[in-house]
């Protein structure tokens, strides 16, 4: 994959250089003009990922920049930067189209987690999801031949242009976010921005003001106003993985949004219309949730005007040859195999597996019997080899530096690619386990001192087999 391009625009030479040093130390290419004007025309002429402004520049200033740049590319994500930052500033950055903006002096941390976002957000608006089997291994790609594919392409289809909420419910691992940007590809905001949040990866306490945005002094470390994700997504589509695991208080407000169309920042007082379409996601079974009153009814029915059920691959085995295929052509040549192979037995072998995982699982499973060929056809040997679980040792009694040598050292030889998700499942089955000891049981304490949601805590429980429930004497 080609590195994320970011255009930089600042009349500090010292400043610019510092800037181009770090970001070029993150991985992005960097292009630096001085002035607005020549930013301007090189925005144009050439492709970005992100672009990165100074307030008070010569020959065109910021917020001109920021408007000008918005109406030639809506889909570009801008960051402002300023030493002026006042309400005023903020309001015309976002109402002329920024994605956010800092003011200076700002953190290096502050500027690389903020332009991270920013190139995420460009990269899911520009990389379009392909439908079908036929897809080029180059993009992204919604991938089956069964009935119930077929079923959700028409969906898809009946669905986009719709101006309606749309719920997908399906398993970790089977697409749902594909779904959700192949709704908003073809839909009439597509040149609008596409804004993506897990509610699961956020702490409660931190879910609002990434949603709704903060006042300055809204809570301690809110030393300057933020946009939220509603104001970056106003006149496109925002998705709310993970709907589930949002906080009854987060849902409320969620609920007045979809309901009056507008936002309040944490803290503030000022009401902001957005137009926004709201896509949600979930693995959960939001009615059990709401029998138990930890997922609001009004809400899920505002939700869930359209809903798309996407199946396990377990229901479609007769999907995983095309899928197979399709990441074959996808990863062979990224692991150095141009035109790999797989003997036919053991494309049964996988057809006929469980999957819990499902597509993440199988396209995980691909790749490392890709690396385990070494460049000739894979094998049953080979698919059996990596399907098989590894034991990662006593963790126990096996410290997490320990275990994360352990884990690198295996994947160093090449036998495992997933050492990240195994070291944070461990870490999290620990972590989850102590809690719930410490805590004597207490599900609400335990989630509220992890900052989770207890429903997430209560199936991660089960999942690990921590729930006392589960417990035999």
């Amino acid at each position: 994959m080609k590195p994320p391009r970011v255009l930089l625009i600042e009349d500090d030479a010292g400043l610019a250089t510092g800037l181009q040093s770090v970001l070029g130390d993150e991985g992005y290419e960097v292009a630096w003009e001085m002035r607005g004007d020549a930013g301007l025309e090189r925005a144009r002429t050439g492709h970005f990922d992100t672009v990165i402004t100074d307030l008070r520049l010569p020959g065109m200033g910021g917020l001109e920049l920021v408007r000008r740049l918005h109406e030639f590319n809506p889909r570009l994500p801008i960051i402002l930067m300023t030493a002026h930052g006042t309400a005023e500033t903020a309001i015309e950055a976002t109402k002329g189209g920024a994605f956010d903006y800092l003011l200076k002096p700002f953190e290096m941390p502050e500027l690389l987690a903020l332009t991270a976002r920013a190139v995420s957000s460009a990269r899911l608006v520009s990389e379009p999801v392909a439908l079908g089997p036929e897809a080029p291994p180059d993009r992204l790609a919604l991938i089956g031949r069964s009935r119930a594919m077929h079923e959700i392409y028409k969906e898809i289809g009946r669905v986009a242009a719709k101006p309606v909420s749309v719920l997908i419910r399906g398993e970790t691992g089977t697409g749902k976010e594909l779904i959700a940007r192949a709704i908003y590809q073809y839909s009439d905001r597509a040149k609008g921005p596409f804004i993506a949040i897990n509610c699961a990866a956020i702490p409660e306490t931190l879910l609002e003001s990434e949603l709704f945005g903060h006042e300055r002094g809204a809570f301690t470390g809110a030393e300057a106003r933020r946009i939220g994700r509603f104001e970056q997504a106003n006149g496109g589509t925002i998705f709310l993985d993970e709907i589930g695991d949002m906080s009854p208080g987060t849902q409320v407000k969620l609920l007045r949004v979809l309901q009056e169309k507008a936002i309040q920042r944490l803290g503030g007082r000022e009401t902001i219309p957005v137009d926004v379409r709201v896509i949600a996601a979930t693995n959960r079974d939001l009615e059990a949730a709401m029998r138990e009153r930890l997922f609001r009814e009004d809400l899920f029915y505002r939700l869930s005007v359209v809903v798309i059920s996407l199946p396990p691959l377990r229901e479609r085995r007769e999907d995983i040859p095309v899928l197979v295929g399709y990441f074959l052509r996808r990863l062979g040549p990224e692991l150095g195999c141009p035109e790999p192979l797989i003997q036919p037995e053991a494309l049964d072998f996988l057809q006929n597996q469980p999957w819990p995982g499902n597509v993440r699982e199988l396209e995980n499973v691909v790749r490392k019997a890709l690396l385990l060929a070494s460049g000739y056809p894979i094998s049953l040997d080979h698919v059996r080899a990596v399907t098989v679980g590894r034991p990662a040792g006593d963790n126990n009694t096996q410290s997490l530096r320990e275990l994360a040598l352990e884990l690198l050292t295996a994947a160093q030889r090449g036998e495992l690619e997933d050492a990240y998700e195994k070291l944070i499942t461990t870490a999290e089955k620990e972590l989850l386990g102590q809690a719930i000891k410490l805590a004597q049981g207490n599900q609400a304490k335990a989630a509220r001192w992890l900052g989770i949601s207890r429903l997430t805590l209560r199936e991660k429980l089960t999942q690990f087999g921590l729930h006392p429930s589960q417990e035999t004497s």
